[in-house]
């Protein structure tokens, strides 16, 4: 392990934590990923391993079976499996933003219900909001739950990006309900959706066409999900009651900011490692080209911008365990750690030279992953909205 990524103040557990999920990284993960990832298959055997070490329930409260750890070190986790696969970081993260919304913002009835299961990995969560013509105007979400005679819900509408769309099998779905508000958003409302895994019919009136191909992002299932007159209890309404959807939801995608900014910071320090090994390897007139001053420079920017990726995770992290509002500080870490991502991925790139064209080497599969995370819960342009506003807030004149 190198000099980068050190986090001051662990604890002995947290330590103990990620040493074993580092170990798991190099022996499971990495020696695989290739193979798996051209081959755009789940990986099964990687999550089993996952559950085993106690990832899916690391955050959930250890009344419920979990580990009852915090946000920072779930973010430490996904910084070291990112390294080794950012898909695999995808899985435990939309499972681990619908246990989060269990834990805030659920009933007793319904955190009793789900979090013993999906501590273990039994029970695999899924987030949706998106649909395919709104894109981050959440205000605008069509998909409807309309009420029936014997207080139950139906809902019809398309869904779409649902990440563990077929693996998972519970749902945490939001859509539009009439609560007769002047505000759009208090006319949103989260379901517990729950279907069986896989795809096709996987509920009465619930459907899960196939799995989206996309450029990178391999072996997760994107996909989107379509309900046509899908019948639902009011008690699987996330808390009980109805219009509160969008708050629950956003308080769910501000953690999920940070799992994102962790993911960056993962990949860069992967793509780091690459391009600083074969910089050592590969000569050109007569040295290492690690001792040309171009390279020279390019590995000293990777290494900056990935301290301070990851020192900004950290921030957001802690200052969310802390109990404090931490919308800016998650979206300045998912912002500026995807961005930065980009950029060190494509200087381990440059540094590969025509070799990182090569599928034959790592560097091109990271290439065409990094991208992701520049749109993921909330695009570079959102992100900066958001830290725009929350700046003029705390400076208003």
């Amino acid at each position: 392990m190198g000099r980068l990524m050190q986090t001051e103040g662990l604890s002995d557990v947290q330590v103990e934590i990620l040493a074993l999920v580092r170990g798991f990284v190099d022996k499971e993960i990495l020696p695989v990923v290739g193979d798996l990832e051209r081959q755009d298959h789940y990986p099964t055997e990687i999550v089993e391993g996952l559950k085993k070490l106690g990832v899916f329930g690391l955050t959930i409260p250890e009344q419920y079976g979990g580990l009852g750890e915090s946000l920072l070190t779930y973010a430490l986790v996904v910084e070291e499996i990112s390294r080794g696969w950012m898909s695999v970081s995808g899985v435990i993260n939309t499972h681990f933003i619908v246990a989060y919304l269990l834990m805030q913002h659920g009933t007793e009835a319904q955190r009793a219900r789900y979090l013993p299961g999906m501590a273990v990995g039994e029970i695999r969560g899924a987030f949706s909001m998106s649909e395919p013509g709104l894109g981050s105007d959440v205000a605008a979400i069509r998909t409807a739950a309309t009420v029936q005679a014997d207080g139950s819900y139906a809902i019809s509408g398309q869904k779409m990006w649902l990440t563990n769309g077929a693996s998972a099998n519970l749902v945490a779905t939001l859509v539009r309900t009439d609560e007769g508000s002047a505000s759009a958003y208090r006319n949103l409302t989260t379901f517990l959706v729950e279907k069986e895994p896989g795809f096709g019919e996987v509920a009465p009136g619930l459907t899960i066409p196939g799995k989206i191909e996309k450029m990178g992002y391999k072996g997760v299932d994107t996909t989107e999900m379509l309900l046509d007159d899908f019948r639902i209890g009011a008690g699987q309404i996330l808390g009980g009651a109805p219009g509160r959807g969008f708050y629950q939801m956003m308080d769910g995608v501000e953690v999920g900011r940070v799992n994102v900014a962790a993911r960056a910071a993962g990949l860069a320090n992967r793509a780091f490692e690459l391009g600083i090994k074969y910089a050592q390897q590969r000569e050109t007139f007569g040295k290492p080209i690690s001792e040309h001053q171009a390279v020279l420079f390019r590995i000293a920017e990777m290494a900056t911008k990935i301290e301070a990726a990851h020192a900004m995770v950290v921030n957001a992290a802690r200052k969310k365990d802390a109990g404090q509002r931490n919308d800016l500080e998650a979206g300045m870490a998912k912002y500026l750690a995807a961005e930065y991502c980009k950029e060190v991925v494509e200087a381990a790139f440059r540094i590969h030279g025509g070799y990182g064209y090569s599928k034959e080497f790592e560097i091109e599969r990271l290439y065409r992953e990094a991208p992701m995370l520049l749109i993921g819960e909330g695009t570079a342009d959102i992100q900066r909205m958001i830290i725009g506003r929350r700046l003029l807030e705390d400076y208003r004149i």
